[in-house]
């Protein structure tokens, strides 16, 4: 039985991010780790999205970028200054032969094609097992998801934000390749938060989605059907598909730290650090995996790694209400965008605001639903 001193089960964006900057660091030479993955990363499975200032460690495989966006309703358009940010679009396998490069000239690290099928942790090392062999490790960070678990808790509502893309590529110049929708919620709510998001990256290609904020999986003709719709309404006639995406990721403020031990960190999904309050992973998953490298560098104990902090309990707030009122996230996303100041709001989301800039966001939400949803969190806190 191999041992290695990090294992990683589940490698998706959180560990991929780790483990580069791991290397990077040059805090880990001679350290073993072991990553292990059912799917073997060759295949671009998501994109992912996110704003920033200053170029970043990943500018190399960012394959557009926008200093513009549109946001919309059924009653209203804005077109947003982005400035100091820009929009920024990465394709997965982009990133995931990015990595890769990296570790292959790495003899310590070892990646392996494989299903986890058991994991225990014992006093002095953890066991893992998969389809085909069995391994031990001094510490490990899982990053596969535990849906049950999640979904069969009552405390903390979740939701999904669940779509289906289609890359499409036109015959017309038709597409403004300049500036992305960001969110466009004059497609039919239907008692949900549902909305269109748009990537031109070309006068003829984009990425066209169809994304809810909801409990529930919609049927896959559903998804299609309104964004065959979408494409029609923006004069588009003659077109090809030439990739689809789909996806759903959980929203929820379920405290997933609670569940770290001395030995195994959740991160990524499993460890909660997908933004709960709008399904955004990138960017939190590289600030948090910069805070996880500088903390294996001298710490031991995962239950000493995470801290709660504000955004956490504004995101709650808005899952409640979500929750309980699915068919008000249109109304809610509309104020904020429609009178608030665009980088402000980015800030915000990037939960890099102070308490006044805070407090300036928040004032352009409507009040009612969230002064009802912080006096029953309040009171969901203070139970015995």
């Amino acid at each position: 039985m191999k041992h290695f001193d990090y294992i990683f089960t589940g490698t998706g964006l959180s560990a991929m991010m780790t483990v580069y900057k791991m290397v990077v660091s040059g805090k880990f030479v001679g350290k073993t780790i072991l990553l292990i993955d059912e799917d073997s990363k060759k295949t671009n499975d998501r994109t992912w999205c996110f704003w920033q200032k200053e170029p970043s460690i990943w500018e190399s495989v960012i394959s557009k970028k926008w200093d513009t966006a549109l946001f919309a309703n059924e009653s209203f358009k804005r077109d947003l200054d982005l400035s100091p940010y820009q929009y920024n679009q990465i394709r997965s396998l982009d990133f995931y032969n990015f990595v890769f490069e990296l570790i292959k000239e790495q003899n310590d690290i070892t990646f392996l094609n494989d299903k986890v099928t058991d994991i225990n942790e014992l006093d002095t090392h953890v066991f893992i097992a998969t389809s085909t062999d069995t391994f031990t490790c001094n510490q490990l960070l899982n990053s596969i998801y535990n849906k049950t678990l999640i979904e069969n808790q009552q405390q903390y509502p979740v939701l999904q934000q669940h779509f289906i893309g289609w890359f499409i590529k036109s015959k017309q110049d038709l597409l403004n390749p300049e500036e992305v929708t960001f969110m466009d919620f004059s497609v039919a709510q239907k008692n949900n938060t549902r909305f269109m998001y748009v990537l031109p990256t070309s006068k003829k290609e984009a990425l066209v989605e169809y994304t809810l904020f909801s409990h529930t999986l919609l049927e896959k003709q559903e998804y299609e059907s309104e964004i065959k719709n979408y494409i029609h309404n923006l004069g588009i006639q003659d077109y090809e598909i030439v990739e689809k995406e789909k996806g759903s990721i959980p929203m929820t403020c379920y405290p997933f730290w609670k569940r770290n031990t001395k030995r195994v960190l959740n991160i990524g999904t499993a460890g909660g650090w997908t933004k709960a309050s709008t399904g955004y992973t990138f960017k939190k998953t590289d600030k948090k995996s910069t805070q996880l490298v500088s903390f294996l560098e001298t710490q031991t104990d995962f239950r000493k790694f995470h801290k709660k902090n504000k955004f956490w309990f504004y995101d709650l707030l808005l899952l409640d209400i979500l929750d309980r009122n699915n068919e008000l996230g249109s109304h809610i996303f509309s104020d904020i965008f429609q009178k608030g100041n665009p980088p402000l709001i980015f800030k915000f989301l990037d939960e890099e605001t102070s308490f006044t800039e805070d407090i300036k966001v928040i004032l352009k939400c409507p009040k009612t639903p969230f002064i009802k949803a912080l006096f029953r969190v309040v009171f969901l806190s203070n139970k015995p």
